[in-house]
């Protein structure tokens, strides 16, 4: 049975709520996205698979977070407003994809709550199904035993629960109570959840979140921990001084909220704001999503952006970088932690390719093969929507291919194609760095036909498979195999095929398996995978497979020691 964390508030008679209004939401949020953070770690360990690289509590914690921070500049109780800016800021702060789903959760709410000033337990139940329905929408092909059961299964009890003497508070507890007795039962649904011994990791992160609204209703105050949500910026030591002259301008980016007494939302010319940007800069993005405008431009002008789009209506986050102190250290050989990106080249291409990357190696070979802008990213560091987005604004493309590296960044990328309108965006769905490579190092970027292009990538990608050497973090029985913690195991796709006390055994068992009936091993090489266990391996490889062609990459990923990929 799942053990959520016990409030320790003692139960105190409380005054009838019959209506939620914007100022509490905002409230139920933050203590919701406190009490996730405080149990992130929990979250990350239901892990159906024993490796080291659980990461779903800390991306639904920041995208809740994200949504929060963009709270900070709204003052409003009305509640259709309030869910607007939290889902609008999750939905671009969104990793992984519990959290993308999580958004979409938030998004669907916020429009059965469109013209909604107040709620009522009626009204929430009715924005909160539409918010299930939206969630399942965002999932090709839902499965049940997840946090989308968690949260239909919760929002029917609550809404099934609903009379004339219900209140805000009664709706909720009973929406926290289902939530919890639905996570429980997830392990019934999902195979893979029953033989790990854990409930879904998703609806574990749902479940914090939905109960730290409950608790706030009930006068809890709820602490996150001592770590900030947003750890504010460091000066930084820059060669650019009192002499220098601004020459490249500055990287301006802003999330500005239209407003019903500036404009007209609904008719708002995002067309005439393009022209207007182009006008005191270039590197032009703008795009309108509902209400709220995403904008980036290059300009050595950036008051005259804030105050045009004031005339419209209020900022919810701006961001303003100096480039020319980029390039002033590039000159003299000092690198930044967050380098600014680089004025768009005049003519557009017909083709560019963005990467997630976790690597040195990788990220100079994704270069070599044509990447135009690397993502960091992967296994326990998913980048998130805006991420993406900000890389698309960088690039100046008629057609953007998109290789997300990882199943769990998939739906992050596919979220920030559907949101950028300035060029095609191909997301190519991409596994691993390792099928990402086989895609690209086959496709013609010359070519004038995208389809063609994309067509190609993933049929390259069908005629591979994958594996993964890991260590074990826990103790795990899984698909007829005993697992101790500290071994090493190998999984090829979604299936763990070997456990052993020794990597280099249980590597040569994954690379024998993996090799039959193929040829052709590529070996993506992980930070601690030494010169010398690698020339071990390819002598055992070879002994077994003495007509296979096997290639080692020095990729510098982490956590997999190796990612093997045969053809």
């Amino acid at each position: 049975m799942f053990n959520g964390e016990k409030s320790t508030k003692k139960k105190t008679k409380t005054e009838s709520l019959k209506y939620l209004g914007g100022i509490l939401l905002s409230k139920m949020a933050a203590g919701g996205a406190a009490l996730l953070r405080r149990n992130a770690k929990k979250v990350n360990d239901l892990n159906v698979f024993p490796v080291p690289d659980g990461d779903t509590g800390d991306n639904m914690r920041m995208t809740i977070e994200s949504g929060i921070a963009a709270l900070e500049a709204l003052e409003t109780d009305d509640i259709a407003e309030v869910m607007k800016v939290l889902s609008h800021g999750m939905l671009l702060g969104a990793r992984g994809n519990s959290g993308v789903i999580l958004s979409q959760f938030f998004a669907g709410t916020s429009k059965g709550l469109e013209g909604v000033e107040k709620a009522d337990p009626t009204a929430m139940g009715k924005a909160l199904q539409r918010g299930v329905e939206q969630a399942y929408g965002s999932v090709m092909t839902p499965t049940e035993g997840t946090i989308l059961t968690v949260a239909r299964e919760a929002v029917e009890f609550a809404n099934g629960r609903i009379t004339e003497k219900s209140t805000i508070r009664t709706y909720f507890a009973d929406l926290a109570k289902e939530m919890h007795d639905s996570l429980d039962r997830t392990p019934e649904l999902l195979s893979a959840l029953k033989e790990a011994g854990v409930v879904d990791s998703g609806g574990a992160g749902l479940f914090y979140i939905i109960d730290g609204f409950n608790r706030v209703l009930n006068g809890e105050e709820i602490d996150g921990g001592d770590e900030p949500m947003e750890k504010p910026a460091s000066f930084v030591n820059t060669s650019f001084n009192a002499d220098s002259e601004m020459t490249y301008g500055y990287c301006t980016e802003a999330l500005l909220q239209l407003q019903n007494k500036k404009c007209n939302p609904d008719k708002f010319d995002v067309e005439a704001l393009k022209v207007f940007l182009a006008s005191i800069g270039d590197s032009i993005v703008a795009f309108k999503t509902e209400s709220i405008i995403k904008l980036h431009v290059h300009t050595l002008t950036p008051e005259k952006v804030l105050e045009h789009c004031r005339k419209y209506g209020e900022f919810l986050s701006v961001k303003i970088e100096n480039m020319s102190v980029q390039h002033t250290d590039l000159e003299k050989g000092e690198k930044q932690e967050e380098p600014q990106e680089a004025p768009k080249p005049k003519v557009k291409k017909q083709n560019a390719v963005v990467a997630v990357c976790n690597g040195d190696g990788v990220e100079e070979l994704y270069r070599e093969l044509g990447a135009d802008e690397i993502i960091y990213g992967g296994q326990t560091h998913n980048p998130s929507t805006n991420e993406f987005l900000d890389a698309f604004a960088r690039i100046y493309a008629e057609h953007i291919f998109v290789f997300p590296n990882n199943g769990n960044v998939l739906m992050a990328a596919s979220q920030a194609a559907e949101l950028y309108t300035e060029a095609k965006i191909h997301v190519i769905p991409s596994k691993n760095i390792g099928m990402g490579y086989v895609a690209l190092s086959t496709a013609d970027l010359t070519s004038e036909n995208a389809e063609e292009i994309e067509t190609g990538m993933r049929e390259a990608m069908k005629a591979v498979i994958s594996g993964y050497v890991s260590p074990s973090i826990r103790d795990a029985d899984l698909n007829g195999i005993h697992i101790k913690n500290g071994d090493t195991i190998g999984i090829i796709e979604k299936e763990v095929v070997v456990s052993a006390k020794e990597r280099l055994k249980a590597a040569e068992i994954l690379a024998d398996m993996m090799l039959d009936g193929r040829y052709m091993l590529t070996v993506f090489c992980g930070k601690d995978a030494t010169e010398e266990e690698q020339t071990t391996l390819t002598e055992l490889i070879n002994a077994k497979r003495p007509d296979a062609e096997v290639y080692f990459i020095p990729a510098g990923q982490d956590i997999y020691p190796y990612i093997f990929v045969a053809e």
